[in-house]
């Protein structure tokens, strides 16, 4: 399995609000740990919130003692929120900042899943069309859903950019969990709505999929690269994952 991740500012905000963290290597009791994190928040604060909220996710797992990683990545997800929500109270630059969040972690051909919010995660498979994982935490999905919004139209909705939970917003944070078995060669894609607002699904896949782009660096530039053609209005967090079949799995 290989990994790659970026950001990049976009073409139209002035800070960076966006936060990635990818490791293939085991961290506490989980075998490898990759963080999406959209910031919002005046000045700086949407900066801190993403940034804070991943390394206290990475802290908390490097040091827990639980065994379930649904466990470790909730109790995590908690603690973030309580300090997000604690340093807002204490400081006014900082009151009402928070933060999307994606926490993914592949053990043996599973993958596990928490999102809050509206940054997502993909899997995009060799014969496979590109399959969205994640459900978004917004109105215009919530409009969906009641069948006041067609799909197609979500994307120009002026509402689109709601989401209707986020780490910091509320004292209890509701992650959703995802658990997915992975085919070899799988590519799975994690990214802000930086990325997702510029392309949709379709253009997210021809260039995951392109022969232009084999290694996962290109790919992941050539995706911001995309976003910013088509406008670049936000920050863009990318996290990029291959997923190679261990033969040990074979016979499992």
């Amino acid at each position: 399995m290989e990994s790659y991740s970026v950001t990049d500012i976009g073409r139209k905000r002035k800070l960076n609000q966006d936060y990635v963290y990818a490791t293939n290597k085991p961290l506490g009791n989980m075998p490898n740990l990759f963080v999406v994190a959209d910031g919002m928040g005046g000045h700086n604060a949407g900066d801190y919130a993403s940034k804070c909220t991943t390394e206290t996710i990475v802290s908390e797992i490097r040091d827990s003692f639980e065994k379930n990683p649904t466990i470790i990545i909730e109790k995590a997800i908690h603690v973030a929120n309580a300090r997000i929500r604690e340093d807002a109270a204490g400081d006014e630059a900082l009151f009402g900042m928070g933060t999307t969040l994606v926490v993914a972690t592949v053990i043996g051909k599973f993958l596990q899943v928490a999102n809050v919010g509206d940054s997502r995660l993909y899997i995009i498979g060799k014969r496979r069309v590109i399959r969205q994982i994640t459900r978004d935490h917004s109105l215009v999905e919530e409009m969906i859903r009641l069948g006041g919004l067609k799909r197609e139209e979500a994307r120009k909705h002026p509402d689109k950019n709601i989401i209707t939970r986020a780490i910091g917003a509320k004292d209890d944070v509701e992650p959703e969990f995802f658990t997915e078995e992975l085919k070899d060669g799988d590519i799975i894609l994690m990214c802000s709505d930086g990325l997702s607002n510029m392309l949709d699904d379709k253009e997210i896949e021809k260039i995951v999929k392109s022969k232009d782009f084999e290694e996962l660096a290109q790919k992941g530039d050539a995706l911001i690269n995309a976003a910013n053609n088509h406008g670049g209005k936000d920050n863009i967090g990318v996290v990029l994952i291959r997923y190679t079949k261990d033969p040990e799995e074979e016979d499992k």
